[in-house]
């Protein structure tokens, strides 16, 4: 695979930005199973090897069980997630694939219906914040070491 530019040396203070957002969405009040479940299925959806790496590994290591991520790829089918989780795993494909209809009213009502308003602009935020170091990481052809 050829070598790409590396952002954060050429524009260190771009990626410092995004660093600052990600810092927010670690300590925001998120539940870790909850980021990690945004982190790794948007990462799924838009192919990123690098991420999928990370945050598999990030998950396991905060407990979640290997099941869960194995099933993750067909959350809408499997039992092993509850209602909350799949309304978040709904805003994070609706988000992620945002050309297809954008987020929903239904999946937005559906969030409304577990979570308060600030908890459901986290999980916004922290949907907008995977796409971005996927992007960045795709973009860069950076690849799991």
């Amino acid at each position: 695979m050829n070598k790409r530019i590396n952002i954060p040396e050429l524009e260190p203070a771009a990626f410092k930005a995004l660093l600052g957002l990600e810092d927010y969405i670690r300590s925001c009040g998120l539940s870790d199973r909850h980021l990690e479940l945004i982190k790794i299925r948007a990462s799924q959806i838009n192919g990123c090897a690098y991420c999928i790496d990370l945050h598999t590994s990030d998950a396991l290591k905060k407990g979640m069980e290997a099941r869960h991520i194995f099933l993750l790829d067909a959350w809408a089918e499997a039992d092993v997630f509850d209602d909350p989780e799949k309304v978040i795993l709904a805003m994070t494909e609706e988000i992620t694939m945002i050309s297809e209809s954008g987020l929903t009213d239904k999946t937005y009502d559906d969030a409304r219906q577990y979570f308060d308003e600030h908890y459901v602009a986290k999980i916004i935020m922290a949907v907008v914040t995977i796409n971005s170091w996927n992007r960045i990481a795709i973009s860069t052809k950076k690849v799991p070491d």
